[in-house]
């Protein structure tokens, strides 16, 4: 097997030293309709929106999709639908925590057009590491598009041990490492034991996006990059150009939204920050529910106070 590429995708030159993945990836909500079906008309346009931005690829189906209350056809059609809506990386989420399933669905997004994968650790049956690295082995075997495997304890009950990440960078299909464990240590240690292969490690988490390419990461697959994407890719490129005190400086204006965005389960406060700017009711999926009134508050003023600065906070770009 051949280590799969997205070659066919141009790169900024400030990425040229970085193998496959690099800038900002928004994971995108799903949108529903008042009938509680996926709004594809509504996804496509966001898709649309957030490749105007300038954003390097899009992430649908992942946890901010809601993809574990969507079916199998439902998930698959949320991929063509993204797919056919923008000329960007695509990176479908397309994880499960049974082998076989996460297998059959990595093979009918990739059918679908998707550019790469990204793959959860199994949860809930928590196994061993060596059955998540046999897990993830087994589903970057029966694809021919690069995987990203992805790190978040606070979701899947277990973590995925550096070692075992060091391990996986050495397969030809396994190209990147989300990081959602909130554990910098742990992070910086990943990046040092596979900084010698073709292996990227991208950060999960938009409150630690600026320490992990601090660290050495090269970017991040974001939430708050679906509502401030100019600002996300900011930190994401000042840091990768050397520009730390710009990055730091924007990372920190951030801040305050990041952590409002988080105030509840994701996807309920990106989903109340996005109605905001669209004027539109959220629509979730049970067992999520609304988000409350004080974060819709918090989120209506975090938002109006970045909005009058501008999507660069009134910063000139060189």
């Amino acid at each position: 097997m051949t280590t799969p590429t997205l070659s066919s995708i141009p790169r900024d030159d400030q990425y040229t030293d970085y193998d496959t993945f690099a800038g900002v990836y928004p994971a995108m909500p799903t949108p529903f309709d008042d009938d509680g079906e996926v709004d594809h008309d509504h996804l496509a346009a966001r898709a649309q929106q957030l490749a105007a931005a300038g954003v390097d690829g899009i992430v649908p189906v992942g946890s901010t999709g809601e993809s574990a209350t969507l079916t199998h056809d439902e998930h698959v059609a949320v991929v063509e639908t993204v797919v056919e809506a923008v000329d960007c990386p695509v990176i479908a989420g397309s994880g499960s925590n049974a082998t076989h399933e996460a297998i059959s669905l990595s093979e009918r997004s990739v059918a679908a057009g998707a550019d790469a994968l990204l793959l959860i650790s199994p949860y809930y049956n928590r196994p061993e590491m060596r059955g998540v690295r046999r897990h993830y082995t087994r589903v970057a075997d029966a694809v021919d598009v690069p995987c990203v495997v992805y790190n978040v304890p606070s979701r899947t009950g277990s973590n995925l041990e550096p070692e075992t990440v060091a391990e996986l960078a050495d397969h030809p299909g396994i190209a990147g490492y989300k990081a959602a464990s909130g554990d910098a240590n742990q992070i910086s240690e990943v990046v040092e034991r596979t900084r010698e292969a073709a292996f990227d490690v991208l950060s999960g988490d938009d409150a630690m996006t600026h320490p992990v390419v601090s660290l050495g990461g090269t970017g991040t697959i974001s939430v708050i990059g679906n509502v401030l994407p100019e600002r996300t890719r900011r930190v994401v490129e000042r840091g990768l150009a050397g520009d730390l005190a710009a990055a730091r400086a924007t990372h920190h204006e951030l801040g305050p939204t990041a952590r409002a965005l988080f105030r509840e389960t994701n996807p309920i406060p990106v989903k109340e920050a996005l109605s905001i700017r669209e004027n539109r009711e959220p629509r979730l999926r049970d067992p999520l529910t609304r988000a409350t009134e004080q974060t819709r508050d918090r989120l209506t003023e975090l938002l109006a106070d970045l909005d009058a600065t501008g999507p660069l906070g009134g910063v000139t770009e060189a």
